[in-house]
């Protein structure tokens, strides 16, 4: 890694530790998640739960500077930054992201534009066109789908408009029609997840996946990286039933409930979000089942997935961390003072057992 890169990396993480209670607290008044009850997490709870880049990361090799990029440099503070969310705030990670962004870039005091897309494609793609319309120089993405962006590039790259993308990647050319994309290793989350299945049914049994949203590389990504994880480790493990979920809990809870009839010998569940996940347990519990009886894993870290595995009901959950603000705009103000950036930036994520569920849980969000 270059001298650079290693400097970046350490203002980052210093960013991120002493911007993380202005999001924690920014997310406290957000909406609320499905789980009224859920206690809200403080800044003691989540004082190590930020961001922080995997390293080494392989993105790191290719770098982008906004002289490769277009355009001229600029002084963040100066700038309209356009946020777009992409789905519908019910989800806890969704609550989570938005909460971050909304509080790094109130505490950098920069004047910063949202709009979420409700789980519309269409919507968000006229979204983006509206933050452009009302100002944006600079623009945080998050994708609902990977592929369709061409309109949005077309009008950013007519106006030489950086756009970052987070948790989900745009299928385009990074430092030509984005400037980097900053999330998981989500074919690793899929071995990870795959890795506390074989744990949690001692490798052998039936098992189904509850998949995610189609459309996007996110799901293709924790598919493939689950599927052949267990091919390579526990042949005894058959993947014999998969359905989206569409990363909702009632789809999840109603997905499952199918498979219980259809297949009611099931050992395991692989769902590819918490929410799925949850929505699982719900149609196990209507069916009577006891707690452990299947073995659920999950994707993602909220709060209520890590408690379901101190109550028994969910075995593992491999965590993707939503605070993106404090990286994604660091990203953006060194990109603009003409620093080179990374075109993937990979972070790192960690997961919850039974081994560390409980004193673990108030880093969940």
């Amino acid at each position: 890694m270059k001298p650079t890169a290693l400097r970046r990396r350490t203002t980052t993480r210093t960013l991120v530790a002493t911007g993380l209670a202005a999001s924690l607290a920014l997310a406290a008044g957000c909406a609320k998640s499905e789980d009224s009850g859920s206690k809200t997490p403080t800044a003691s709870d989540t004082a190590d739960a930020g961001q922080k880049v995997a390293t080494p990361t392989a993105g790191d090799a290719k770098t982008c500077t906004i002289d490769q990029f277009g355009g001229s440099k600029i002084d963040l503070k100066g700038a309209t930054i356009g946020f777009s969310q992409s789905e519908k705030e019910a989800n806890p990670f969704r609550i989570a992201e938005t909460a971050s962004i909304k509080a790094e870039a109130q505490k950098r005091g920069l004047k910063l534009l949202t709009a979420n897309a409700q789980s519309q494609f269409s919507k968000q793609i006229s979204d983006v066109q509206d933050l452009m319309a009302k100002g944006a120089n600079l623009l945080v993405i998050a994708p609902l789908n990977s592929d369709g962006w061409g309109p949005v590039f077309s009008s950013a790259a007519a106006k030489h408009i950086p756009i970052i993308t987070i948790d989900r990647k745009i299928n385009a050319t990074a430092c030509k029609d984005y400037v980097s994309f900053i999330g998981s290793d989500f074919i690793s989350q899929g071995k990870r997840a795959a890795d506390q299945m074989i744990t949690a049914t001692g490798g052998k049994g039936e098992i189904a996946i509850l998949l995610g949203a189609a459309g996007n590389n996110v799901t293709t990504e924790r598919t493939k990286g689950f599927k052949d994880e267990i091919a390579a480790k526990a042949p005894g493990l058959k993947v014999v039933f998969e359905q989206t979920g569409e990363f909702a809990r009632e789809k999840g809870q109603s997905v499952t409930e199918q498979l219980i009839q259809s297949k009611p010998g099931i050992t395991g569940i692989y769902a590819e979000n918490d929410e799925m996940g949850l929505g699982a347990v719900n149609a196990l519990k209507g069916a009577g089942k006891k707690a452990g009886a299947v073995k659920i894993v999950t994707v993602d870290g909220t709060r209520n997935a890590v408690q379901g595995i101190v109550d028994g009901w969910i075995s593992g959950v491999v965590e993707s961390n939503p605070r993106f603000g404090p990286l994604a705009f660091q990203t953006l103000d060194d990109f603009t003072k003409g620093q080179k950036v990374s075109q993937n930036i990979v972070i790192q994520d960690s997961e919850y057992s039974k081994d560390n569920a409980k004193s673990d849980l108030g880093k969940a969000f």
